[in-house]
């Protein structure tokens, strides 16, 4: 699968090579269910956002997942595999919990680029230029509760049950808000003077040095992700100990 993502332009080569380690962990973990889950995510999730606009503004890598964005994603989920070897049915939920938060980040920020309306700041409401980090939008919200419901779906279906499509589903929305919440207030904030636009990064695309406007400097979209996905996957292991076991 590795392989293909990059022969599809959806990896680069690092990308590649951080995707097979994740997969071969989740797969030695959790068996065909885990890996079940790992392909709704990434064929779900690359599919759409290669086909989706760019929003205005946005000031992303690129439409190729390097390896912190693979590890970002999908490293919590690698890790409780990991962990939970020998328990299939504990690192399948975590797994599960993990991945759909991940989706549900990608699908909200792919599917909101259609909306009509500007995005506003998920904690006071007010209104953002699209693209900002930590906006949010009815319509992409929506967008990643579809996302969070295939990758559940597919976890239930690979055997987790109804509790984890239910518990899954929840959880990768509430990972969806906790990543927009810290994409607001707690990413660094950049500006770049030459090209007179903000920017994620502390040096921007055209190669300039930029201005720190907020944030923690050092906590970059990467680092929000890695957030919300761990804490994804430990909600779903605690899920499992209350309701799935």
């Amino acid at each position: 699968m590795a392989l293909a993502g990059w022969r599809a332009g959806a990896l680069t080569a690092g990308g590649a090579g951080a995707a097979a380690a994740v997969g071969t962990l989740i797969l030695g973990g959790t068996g065909w269910p885990g890996g079940a889950v790992l392909a709704a995510f990434f064929v779900s999730s690359s599919l759409l956002s290669r086909v989706a606009p760019v929003p205005a503004g946005s000031d992303a890598k690129g439409g190729r997942r390097d390896p912190w964005q693979v590890v970002a994603n999908g490293g919590p989920a690698a890790l409780a595999a990991l962990l939970t070897v020998g328990h299939p049915s504990l690192g399948l939920w975590a797994v599960t919990g993990s991945l759909a938060a991940a989706a549900a980040d990608t699908w909200a920020t792919a599917v909101g680029g259609l909306s009509w309306t500007p995005p506003r700041l998920l904690l006071g409401g007010r209104q953002v230029p699209a693209g900002t980090s930590g906006g949010v939008t009815v319509l992409g919200s929506a967008g990643g509760a579809v996302g969070a419901l295939v990758v559940a779906g597919t976890g239930w279906l690979a055997g987790g049950g109804v509790r984890l499509l239910v518990a899954g589903t929840l959880i990768g929305f509430a990972g969806m808000l906790v990543d927009s919440a810290l994409g607001s207030t707690a990413q660094g904030r950049f500006f770049c003077a030459r090209c007179d636009t903000p920017s994620e990064w502390r040096v921007h695309r055209c190669g300039s040095a930029t201005v720190r406007r907020g944030g923690i400097p050092w906590l970059n979209n990467d680092g929000v992700n890695l957030a919300a996905t761990s804490l994804a996957a430990g909600l779903a292991a605690a899920g499992w100990w209350c309701w799935g076991r």
